[in-house]
């Protein structure tokens, strides 16, 4: 990728979350500039290998080895806009209204939104750090829950984010002890921004509608 082809560190107007200071979103964003800013920088050295059209066999090693990292650089900078999208300063409503489409969509999935909930809260508890994601299958529209470990392990090929967290201990270490997750994650619930995660679902349901 070229210079111009670069990836730019987007802003987020997050102030305010209710329990997220604004202390870890500062922390938060500059750790996703980070990322974006490897993306570009690794996208650059590949490049150069490829720009005669071949990559000879002893460049192979170095070759193999920045385009394994481009997978965790890469992944860290798009779930973190995921995540960052999927939250509104000031804090949401907790939970979807039952007649939202997300919440239809869990129940068909799930057999009930609180169902849902209660696995993907339960993935998000799990040891180890990594990332909970509720994704869309596109051919069928059905809601699963997923653990994502090291941003590019784990991720379901063709499968659509429609709400992600991050529970990485950066995400919350600032104003939760690391044995106090649970309570992170409650406050991730109180700051999404369900308007947007229904964005996500209408957008796979209108392609999904073209496609019928």
């Amino acid at each position: 990728m070229s210079s111009t082809g670069s990836y730019k560190a987007r802003q987020f107007n997050l102030s305010g979350l209710k329990g997220i200071s604004d202390q870890t979103l500062e922390m938060h964003f500059k750790l996703y500039e980070g990322y974006v800013k490897e993306t570009n920088n690794l996208t650059e050295k590949i490049s150069e290998f490829i720009k005669d059209g071949n990559v000879d066999q002893e460049e192979l090693p170095a070759y193999s080895e920045l385009t394994r990292r481009l997978g965790f650089e890469y992944n860290g900078m798009v779930l973190h806009e995921y995540y960052f999208d999927n939250l509104q300063s000031g804090g949401g409503t907790g939970d979807p209204v039952q007649t939202s489409q997300f919440a239809k969509a869990a129940e068909a999935s799930f057999g009930s939104y609180d169902i849902w909930k209660a696995d993907f809260v339960g993935i998000g508890k799990m040891r180890g750090v990594g990332w909970a994601i509720c994704y869309q299958n596109p051919s069928n529209g059905r809601l699963s829950n997923h653990w994502i470990t090291l941003h590019e392990t784990g991720n379901v090929a063709g499968f659509v984010p429609i709400l992600v967290m991050d529970v990485w201990e950066h995400a919350f270490l600032l104003d939760y002890k690391p044995a106090e997750r649970p309570k992170y994650i409650e406050a991730f619930f109180s700051n999404i921004a369900w308007n947007l995660v229904e964005d996500r679902l209408k957008k796979l349901t209108g392609v999904q509608s073209a496609r019928a």
